[in-house]
């Protein structure tokens, strides 16, 4: 358990190579244990990441009366029956995927009380996406000053239309339409690696999921749901912040244990600043190459999957403060989530905000040493990154961000060269 009072200390500039592997990824395993409560039978999710969000959905379903067995990096649902209908709320609003969890709940009991989700503040990013969808299956909802009350009396197969494309949202009316009698589509579905990876797992435990991978999804509701094994796929965010760092400290570094083809558009970002590297079946190895870094004018736009993920924008700003020229970030998904550029310039940086969504960074400069604060998981690990290619010593104050995404990271960074320490309140 991390200490939300530790810090990371940080001495740029130490050489960095050998080899690092990726983990499972957090988006997958944690939508697969919320939907191996709608399935009727024990399940093992495998490749699980050991970090901080997974404990605290893990927390969430222990207090709902679910028994789960660990086993390294493999978790065992040993009897999907929840409970009780109500989510704990300081166990709740700790983690914002704890939102999945009122689809098996609302299958089990009829009815849900949650309170307003937590998680990462970026932007507003509302829950309509859930509660318009619930609606359309025939879930009633009721709000009050403490969150929410669902009720399920009688359900009905769906059509949901998304005006924008939501991750969990898709999820989670896949989950639901998956086990309520009848056909329903999910138009302008979510595209992601994650969530065919789970429409793939709930198809293996004999539900009738077609379109993965498109965005159009057509589900013909089944009674029940068998148990089965989830396979967590490599994170490609984590593989994209490694290559990303390699590439900003100028160092030779293979990444491992990654599915390059979840990650096309990011390699032809780092082609076009004129980063080296070869990809391997499963692996990349990044070729120093900093002194050949060139800017990207426009083309850093963040999108849906198959575009560039938001989640890799922070850590690509990084890498812009040391390519010649000027870059465009234009940050298309989240409201506020550019906001940490002030912690870059505060090392040195040259970066001007235009407006909330887009950046100009102008390179290359030379970063020095500061007291940062991290303010969420993808820009807590830009931060580390320059730390990390920065002169000097760098603190970065609320680290339990950057654990909630990353295993072990200090360890893991340690083990490749890096100098950074993990400072315990």
């Amino acid at each position: 358990m991390t200490s939300k009072d530790d810090k990371f200390v940080i001495t740029g500039g130490s050489p960095i190579g050998g080899e690092i592997a990726v983990v499972g990824a957090k988006n997958a395993a944690l939508k697969a244990l919320a939907a191996s409560l709608i399935l009727s039978e024990e399940s093992v999710i495998q490749n699980v990441p050991q970090i901080e969000d997974i404990q605290r959905l893990i927390d969430i379903i222990e207090d709902l009366g679910v028994e789960i067995k660990r086993d390294g990096r493999n978790y065992t649902i040993l009897d999907p029956k929840i409970k009780k209908a109500i989510l704990d709320p300081t166990l709740h609003q700790r983690t914002r995927s704890s939102i999945l969890l009122a689809v098996p709940i609302l299958l089990q009991h009829g009815e849900v009380e949650f309170a307003y989700p937590g998680g990462c503040v970026i932007g507003k990013r509302p829950i309509d996406f859930f509660l318009n969808g619930y609606r359309e299956f025939g879930i009633d909802i009721e709000e009050n000053s403490e969150g929410f009350k669902l009720t399920a009396k009688n359900l009905k197969p769906a059509k949901i239309v998304f005006g924008r494309i939501s991750v969990t949202g898709t999820e989670a009316m896949m989950m639901l339409a998956s086990r309520v009698s009848g056909t329903s589509e999910i138009i302008n579905a979510a595209m992601e690696p994650e969530v065919i990876a789970l429409g793939e797992f709930l198809n293996s435990c004999g539900a009738k999921i077609s379109g993965l991978g498109t965005t159009r999804l057509t589900i013909e509701g089944v009674e029940k749901l068998s148990g089965g094994t989830f396979l967590t796929p490599p994170d490609r965010i984590e593989a994209g912040t490694f290559a990303i760092l390699a590439a900003a400290t100028n160092s030779e570094l293979t990444v491992t244990n990654i599915e390059p083809s979840h990650m096309e558009v990011f390699w032809q970002l780092l082609r076009q600043a004129g980063v080296q590297f070869e990809l391997g079946v499963n692996s990349v190895k990044m070729i120093p190459s900093l002194d050949q870094l060139k800017a990207i004018p426009k083309d850093i736009i963040t999108h849906e999957y198959p575009g560039f993920p938001t989640d890799l924008q922070a850590p690509m700003a990084v890498l812009m403060t040391q390519a010649k020229g000027q870059s465009l970030i234009f940050e298309t998904i989240y409201e506020g989530r550019l906001f940490y550029v002030d912690l870059l310039n505060s090392m040195g940086a040259d970066i001007f905000m235009a407006d909330p969504h887009r950046v100009m960074i102008s390179g290359p400069t030379k970063l020095q040493g500061a007291k940062l604060t991290s303010p969420d998981i993808r820009a807590g690990i830009a931060m580390v990154i320059a730390g990390l290619i920065a002169e000097g010593e760098t603190e970065i104050d609320n680290i339990y961000q950057i654990d909630r995404g990353y295993e072990n990271i200090e360890k893991r960074l340690q083990s490749i060269g890096a100098k950074i320490e993990r400072i315990k309140s």
